[in-house]
C-alpha cells in the first residue's frame, strides 16, 4: 500500500504543478512551485505543498487564491488520475526553504 500512495503522491505533484502552470487563468497565484504531496494512507485527502516565487510577503494572499481555485484544480485532476474518487486538495504553504536558510545564516553567524 505504501508504494501506491508515494506513486499517486508523485503524480498528484506532478499534475497539479502541470494544471497550476498552463490551465489555471488566476494571475493573482503568480509563480507557483509544488514541492511537496503527502497523502493520507486512505488516499482521501492530498496535502499539497506550494511556494511562490518572489512574492515575499503576498504569500497567504497567493494561498487564499489558490485554495478558491482549489475546485477547478481538482476536477481537473480529477480527468487526469485513474484512481475511482480523486483525493480532497489542502493547500500548504511550504516554509522548510526558509527555515533551512535560516539555519544556514545562523551557523555562518557563529564561525
Amino acid at each position: 500500500m505504501a508504494v501506491k500512495k508515494e506513486r499517486l503522491a508523485g503524480i498528484i505533484r506532478r499534475e497539479v504543478s502541470d494544471i497550476i502552470q498552463f490551465s489555471l487563468k488566476d494571475p493573482n497565484v503568480g509563480f507557483v512551485t509544488v514541492t511537496d504531496v503527502d497523502v493520507t494512507g486512505d488516499l482521501s485527502i492530498a496535502k499539497v505543498y506550494v511556494t511562490f516565487l518572489g512574492k515575499k510577503g503576498r504569500e497567504n494572499d497567493c494561498l487564499e487564491h489558490l485554495k478558491k481555485a482549489k475546485g477547478f484544480i481538482r476536477s481537473e485532476l480529477g480527468k487526469r488520475l485513474t484512481v475511482r474518487k480523486c483525493p480532497d486538495l489542502i493547500f500548504v504553504l511550504d516554509t522548510s526553504l526558509e527555515t533551512g536558510n535560516r539555519i544556514n545564516e545562523l551557523i555562518n553567524n557563529m564561525k
